[in-house]
């Protein structure tokens, strides 16, 4: 007799569980936004950008943690895409702001987030929502030496 399936052994794993509670959000996400011709990358740059005139694509980089290297491509994109423009901060440095097209994108992206994250909270229990936000910042926070 074969013994009956079980459950995801893995899923006891606190980070095992938080990446495929991760990916499934964020595939749920790219859906979405893929249909407004987005990546979540593409998205995290209109927000990010959204009333800076001061913002350099090193910044933009280290913040959402984009290496130089793809940080080339995902910008092109956008500015073929028409909705960024390059700016001069200075002789060095130029800023990376939306156009009107990309103010219109990112009015659309607004809506899609604010429905997603809601959706997203709704799917904790309530007497969890008043941690979770701060839980994961602490996953994020560099641990004291």
């Amino acid at each position: 007799m074969v013994a009956p399936h079980t459950p995801d052994p893995l899923l006891g794993l606190p980070g095992y569980a938080l990446r495929r509670a991760a990916n499934a959000m964020m595939s749920e996400l790219a859906g979405l936004l893929a249909a407004i011709d987005l990546k979540i990358s593409d998205a995290s740059v209109l927000l990010l950008v959204q009333n800076r005139t001061d913002m350099t694509s090193s910044e933009i980089g280290k913040i959402l943690d984009i290496q130089r290297a793809n940080m080339v491509p995902l910008l092109a994109r956008l500015e073929t895409l028409g909705l960024i423009d390059r700016l001069p901060i200075d002789r060095k440095s130029q800023a990376i702001v939306l156009t009107q097209t990309g103010q219109t994108r990112l009015a659309q992206v607004q809506d899609i987030t604010t429905r997603f994250e809601q959706d997203l909270m709704a799917r904790i229990p309530a007497a969890h929502r008043p941690h979770f936000l701060p839980a994961l910042h602490a996953l994020t926070a560099k641990p004291a030496t």
